[in-house]
């Protein structure tokens, strides 16, 4: 008999994959970056901003948010645990191309696909996210310091990060998309834990 994602699983079938403080550092952010995209699509949706009105504060908690983004992975840098999994997170080998081959042919044999404690999609995501946070902190600062920048570089600056932020939402939901898809990495966020065979399955290279 297979085990269901939705089943708890014996103990010692489980693995750790999070501690507590890599999965406080993904709830901070996720909830920063969401009050981030609410914000923005109320300011920038008139049928959100006549609802919810309310500009100027809705425009502050969009500054305080977005300032706030990357206190969270800073706090989780002190974790010895988080910084070896940014070092995993970083390093793209062979196996990772292998990964990316098979996900661009759509062939979803798990051994076509080895991946390690990230796959190759994951850590896409995280370097593209990151960069892009930074970009739109950066932009966001020149916005709101108005008189530190000239007026041409503030445009270019609202530009970037109007349709940067457009960008972000829809990489946003993919990435939602793609975690409802899969009960149990949902689970190793929640809990910290996943079932062995699903590491064995979605992660062969990874050694819990």
């Amino acid at each position: 008999m297979s085990l269901r994602a939705d089943t708890p699983a014996p103990a010692g079938t489980r693995v750790r994959r999070f501690t507590r403080t890599e999965r406080w550092v993904h709830r901070a952010t996720a909830a920063l970056m969401g009050v981030c995209v609410v914000t923005a699509a109320c300011l920038y949706i008139p049928q959100l901003a006549e609802l919810v009105g309310r500009r100027e504060l809705v425009v502050r908690v969009h500054e305080c948010a977005g300032l706030a983004l990357p206190v969270p992975v800073l706090l989780g840098l002190a974790s010895r645990v988080f910084r070896a999994d940014l070092r995993f997170l970083n390093r793209f080998g062979p196996h990772d191309r292998l990964w990316l081959r098979a996900a661009l042919r759509r062939d979803k044999r798990r051994s076509s696909r080895p991946a390690g404690k990230f796959n190759a999609g994951q850590k896409i995501y995280a370097a593209w996210i990151a960069g892009a946070a930074l970009v739109m902190l950066g932009t966001g600062l020149m916005m709101w310091f108005t008189h530190l920048t000239p007026l041409a570089w503030r445009t270019g600056a609202t530009f970037v990060h109007d349709w940067l932020a457009l960008t972000i939402g829809i990489v946003l939901a993919g990435h939602i998309g793609m975690a409802l898809g899969d009960p149990e990495a949902r689970r190793g966020l929640r809990t910290g834990l996943v079932t062995r065979a699903w590491a064995a399955g979605e992660h062969p290279l990874w050694r819990p």
